[in-house]
């Protein structure tokens, strides 16, 4: 028997009503969709690390919900995990004529990665086409359930692929100014949360568009940020602990001073030869 068979044979007896376990009986489609996120985001998290022991056990997590999802699937009778295979299979062959050639004719040709991304996008395009009932929209079919951040950016792509766009990074740091001040004019009116969630998400929505036109990718950039964080105040804490104290008692001024200890500490590492 294969991995991939056993991984299988697992998967079924953990949904087995005779003798299987509770908790996977109990799941469905969106129960474990929450899960099938975090894991995707914990395979990046491995990467970021360089730690590839790590990563081979995330990237099985990963497939561990693909194989859970194709079982409730099966169960139901929707499909099961040999057809997710051959679906994929299918899909790669047809977005990449130019290393698979349709019957016996020569394979497309693509001059660079730019070529084949614009001709994957036309692909792409005439698929979302017929899969969303004719809907020849440019924002066809991007997926209501991504995290916020990165449905922001694909709507930006899908516009700018049309020419809805701003032709450099410096109209998008004017309206990065324009927004933040509406902000701060929301915040001084008072009129409600709505209208400051409002003008908070513009922003958070040009830093998205920010980011594309920096061709820096948007969540990539936030888990470093998160990263950096987490890492300079747990050097605070250490560092108030050293001195006695905790961080709960010390007054903002205080607990600045040990930020900015933390920082002059990776500044020193970072030139450390």
């Amino acid at each position: 028997m294969t991995e991939v068979a056993e991984l299988l044979r697992i998967m079924a007896k953990l949904r087995d009503p005779d003798g299987g376990c509770p908790w996977d009986l109990e799941q469905d489609f969106s129960t474990i969709a929450p899960y099938t996120i975090e894991e995707a985001y914990e395979v990046a998290d491995a990467i970021d690390r360089g730690d590839m022991h790590d990563l081979k056990d995330e990237l099985g997590d990963l497939l561990l919900q693909v194989v859970f999802h194709a079982q409730m699937a099966s169960e139901a009778g929707h499909f099961g995990f040999d057809d997710v295979v051959a679906a994929i299979c299918d899909k790669m062959v047809r977005r990449h004529p130019h290393v698979f050639p349709a019957g016996d004719g020569d394979a497309a040709r693509v001059e660079n990665a730019e070529a084949q991304t614009l001709a994957w996008e036309e692909t792409k395009r005439r698929e979302r086409e017929t899969k969303n009932g004719g809907d020849h929209s440019a924002l066809a079919g991007i997926a209501r359930g991504l995290p916020e951040w990165q449905r922001a950016v694909k709507l930006q792509k899908r516009a700018a692929a049309v020419g809805f766009d701003w032709p450099d990074v410096n109209p998008v740091f004017d309206k990065l100014h324009e927004e933040l001040d509406e902000v701060r004019e929301e915040l001084a009116r008072g009129t409600g949360h709505a209208a400051l969630e409002d003008e908070i998400g513009d922003v958070l929505f040009v830093c998205a568009n920010l980011s594309r036109h920096a061709k820096v990718d948007f969540g990539a950039a936030l888990r470093r940020a998160n990263q950096k964080f987490e890492r300079r105040f747990r050097r605070m804490e250490a560092l108030a602990a050293a001195d006695g104290v905790s961080l709960a008692v010390l007054t903002l001024a205080q607990q600045d001073a040990y930020w900015d200890r933390a920082k002059a500490e990776e500044r020193v590492a970072d030139k450390a030869p």
